[in-house]
């Protein structure tokens, strides 16, 4: 372990600032300490001051202390601004699952969870979620058979998002790439 009178006291917090920060999960104290070189108990006190200055109004950030791992995450006061913010941009910025998921909608809707997976291959479960959650797509009825799964067709929010007035706007399978088809 290095000596706590090597590195400055500020310069200890701003890495475990960054640790912290980067990391997203609660992280041990030990695996801090190890990192660090530093000993625990010197470190543990460097990490409660920071919870003390983290404190205060004039941060959006907190750090917390559980079953013996630290967090650095944003006040819960501030939730309502970073859900609308990150929601705005997950909006902006579709996953490769979720265009494709929307993809297959959008050219065969109606359509079943159980078609969407078939064509895909996977389990689309959470991708249907968000793309509900994002008011993309809608369930519009339900199957006529044992189940009665969902059906799910798009919104005028997807139209909105994709700039476009209706689906027949949307471009035509045989206009596409033989590699773009397959995936829809």
């Amino acid at each position: 372990m290095k000596s706590e009178q090597t590195i400055d006291k500020n310069r200890i917090k701003s890495i475990i600032e960054s640790i912290l920060f980067i990391w997203g999960e609660p992280i041990s104290l030990e695996d801090l300490s190890k990192t660090l070189e530093l000993k625990p108990f010197y470190l543990k006190s460097i990490l409660f001051e920071m919870m003390e200055v983290y404190k205060q109004e004039t941060s959006g950030l907190r750090l917390t202390y559980i079953n013996n791992k630290f967090q650095l995450s944003t006040k819960p006061e501030n939730y309502h601004f970073v859900k609308k913010i990150t929601k705005e941009k997950n909006e902006k910025n579709l996953s490769k699952p979720a265009l494709e998921t929307l993809s297959i909608i959008a050219y065969k809707q109606p359509v079943t969870k159980v078609e969407i997976e078939d064509l895909r291959g996977v389990n689309c479960d959470s991708t249907i979620k968000g793309l509900l959650d994002f008011e993309l797509i809608k369930i519009s009825g339900k199957l006529e058979r044992i189940g009665h799964p969902n059906l799910y067709s798009t919104t005028d929010k997807f139209l909105e998002k994709f700039g476009i007035k209706s689906l027949e706007e949307l471009p035509n399978l045989d206009e596409l790439d033989n590699d773009e088809v397959e995936k829809i």
